[in-house]
């Protein structure tokens, strides 16, 4: 075969060659194609999934954001919210009424100022300007800086809780009339009788000297009977001023001598706290503390034996004071300790029960609290807890240094 047949075979086999791989690649290009659709299609579907996912969540978050504004305006609560720098950044529409515009943007530490006045006794009420009572509460935002203030209205439980005070008082006050009747009844019927004889022609100067002596007794006894129940019917609201500490313990040194008379009682005061004055009605302070150790005298001239009085003063931080009273006396059983500052509770057959109810009521009204320690046949201790002011120029009375003090006498001491 010649060099001219051969070539046409070649160029045949190169063609069918070039044909096959055209096909291939054809193939393998539709193969590509086909794949590359179906992941097309799959990508699409995943989109359209997750777009209807998404507009699926936002309409829930919108249902659930519109739920809150509903839940919020329908609150009896004042809501506010604030950013970290302490700006409202929300509020619902009882916050607008309670607190008046504007609100939005406003820095709450103003609002504050502008429209609430805080209520003594209670860091977490204030008075609004149209005199409704509200009370603050707090809470920090999960999860990003800021807080919710809650604004609760609650005028309507101070309104309801003064009622019930007030009844209160009043169911006592009535108590209080109906045992007074029964105590002054006796005393005002024997001065009666004292008076009707005291100008009796035949009656010796002796005897009208004794009758005018138990009638002053009979009008003293009613008087205090009286003082009891104004300043129980005060309800412990005392005109309070600075006063020292000693001026109060010289006055019980002098009133404690005349009230304990003629018994063998040593009497001891000590004065260990650096605190030199006190806040508070001192006449009314030193009548509570009299009246404890008028008790103390009274459980000592009923044991029948000589007895002591104690009063120590000791600090107990740098703005408190104890006041400690104790005796020697009978003690008190147990069974009544928890009642004894009950109002019209007494083991006294003359008593009005108001002696230590008052003395509770006073102490308390000066910011302090009163217990008691007690054991039959050891005799009885009185524990008064009083806030102390800083030491000012107060004057003080002479010859009673305001600390370090020990007085100790042995009064009336009878053979």
């Amino acid at each position: 075969m010649s060099t001219h047949q051969r070539l046409p075979t070649i160029q045949a086999q190169q063609l069918t060659d070039a044909f096959r791989q055209f096909n291939e690649l054809s193939e393998h290009l539709s193969a590509s194609y086909q794949a590359l659709e179906e992941q097309v299609g799959k990508l699409h579907r995943e989109l359209a999934e997750a777009r209807s996912q998404r507009l699926k969540t936002l309409e829930e978050k919108e249902q659930l954001a519109e739920w809150l504004e509903k839940i919020l305006s329908a609150l009896p609560a004042g809501v506010v919210v604030l950013d970290i720098k302490g700006s409202i950044i929300d509020f619902n529409q009882k916050a607008l009424e309670c607190l008046g515009e504007p609100l939005f943007g406003e820095i709450w530490s103003d609002v504050l100022k502008r429209n609430l006045t805080a209520v003594t006794g209670n860091p977490h009420e204030y008075r609004l300007p149209n005199g409704r009572h509200v009370s603050l509460d707090h809470q920090q935002l999960d999860g990003q800086a800021g807080q919710i203030i809650v604004l609760s209205d609650v005028s309507e439980m101070r309104s309801l809780q003064e009622t019930i005070h007030q009844q209160q008082q009043l169911s006592a006050m009535g108590e209080m009339v109906a045992s007074l009747a029964h105590q002054i009844r006796t005393p005002l019927s024997t001065a009666i009788l004292y008076i009707s004889q005291i100008d009796n022609p035949n009656l010796s100067a002796d005897k009208r000297r004794q009758f005018s002596q138990k009638i002053l007794q009979r009008l003293q006894f009613l008087e205090g009977q009286v003082n009891d129940m104004l300043l129980f019917a005060k309800d412990g609201r005392l005109a309070m001023t600075g006063f020292a500490l000693s001026a109060l313990l010289n006055h019980l040194t002098e009133a404690a001598k005349d009230s304990i008379g003629q018994a063998d009682i040593i009497l001891e005061i000590s004065n260990r706290a650096k605190a030199e004055n006190l806040r508070g009605n001192e006449p009314a302070l030193r009548g509570a503390l009299m009246n404890l150790i008028g008790n103390a005298a009274d459980a000592i001239k009923q044991s029948g034996k000589p007895g002591r009085i104690g009063i120590a003063v000791h600090q107990t931080g740098s703005k408190h004071i104890e006041i400690k009273i104790e005796d020697t006396g009978n003690g008190i059983d147990p069974a009544l300790s928890q009642r004894i500052f009950e109002p019209f509770f007494t083991t006294k057959p003359s008593g009005t029960g108001l002696g230590l109810a008052i003395v509770k009521q006073v102490i308390e009204a000066h910011g302090g609290s009163v217990t008691v320690k007690s054991q039959l046949g050891s005799g009885t201790c009185f524990f008064i807890a009083l806030p102390c002011i800083e030491s000012q120029a107060l004057l003080l009375p002479s010859g009673f240094s305001s600390k370090n003090h020990l007085f100790v006498e042995k009064l009336n001491a009878t053979v």
